[in-house]
């Protein structure tokens, strides 16, 4: 009924369709689909719904990963359990549409992409994660009416493309208030509602984020590293990563080594 993996969308544009439903939730980088004529633009703050028979097209950045679920609309028996589940979960492919994730459902994407890449031959484990996915998006679309930036006139997405525009310098929150029209007051106010955390703290995991990809990929040294993710020293980065992360730029560095 349920089945999820991790891939990497073409750079080239693609286009099909399918007998299932499918969400596809960005992980890594950026992605552009279109459903029935519609656009979306994916990032890591963002996921596209795609009811069965929607004929979509796709391509990715070259960073790009999805996570693709796939739902088959072949429904169990009325009598199994499987049922149930197959009913809660499908609510939330009544149209084409792109939804913006807050903080926790966010987190959870990112957890369960780490699972699938530490365990791909588990799918069992990621039939699971991905069921967990799939009933807290129908919890806050379909019972809560999940938050959108159109509605509180913020977007996750452009806040997080300007920090990453921005992460050699320091950035304040009247810096990001600014970059979405809003007072200081409220942008505090709608951010927290919007995304789950705080400016600061979302500030901080993109630093940190970025700093770990570039230990991860490029030769470049520690203190360079720091510099270009806005961090005021070495020390500083690595006081974050292990109190933030549970790691540090060694251990990140020497892992890239071994693979």
């Amino acid at each position: 009924m349920l089945d999820a993996r991790l891939l990497k969308l073409p750079t080239a544009s693609h286009q099909h369709r399918h007998e299932h439903h499918q969400i596809v939730v960005g992980v890594h980088g950026e992605a552009d689909l279109s459903v029935d004529g519609a656009g979306s633009h994916l990032d890591t703050w963002k996921a596209c719904l795609v009811p069965t028979e929607a004929r979509h097209d796709y391509c990715g950045d070259h960073q790009n990963h999805v996570m693709v679920i796939n739902l088959d609309p072949s429904s169990p028996a009325i009598s199994t359990p499987a049922h149930a589940d197959y009913e809660r979960m499908v609510r939330v492919f009544e149209r084409p549409r792109t939804i913006h994730m807050d903080n926790r459902l966010q987190g959870l994407v990112q957890f369960a992409a780490g699972e699938f890449d530490r365990s791909p031959g588990n799918l069992v484990m990621h039939s699971h994660l991905a069921a967990s996915i799939l009933y807290c998006m129908a919890d806050r679309i379909v019972d809560r009416k999940m938050y959108t930036p159109h509605r509180h006139s913020l977007n996750p997405a452009a806040i997080q493309q300007y920090i990453r525009a921005n992460l050699h310098r320091k950035i304040t929150v009247q810096d990001l208030a600014s970059e979405a029209c809003l007072s200081v007051s409220r942008f505090h106010e709608v951010f927290r509602e919007v995304v789950g955390t705080t400016p600061h703290q979302f500030l901080l995991q993109a630093r940190l984020n970025q700093a770990i990809n570039l230990l991860a990929s490029t030769p470049l040294s520690v203190s360079e590293i720091s510099y270009r993710v806005g961090f005021s020293s070495q020390s500083a980065l690595t006081n974050a990563l292990r109190k933030h992360k549970g790691t540090t730029p060694a251990r990140l560095q020497a892992r890239d080594n071994v693979a």
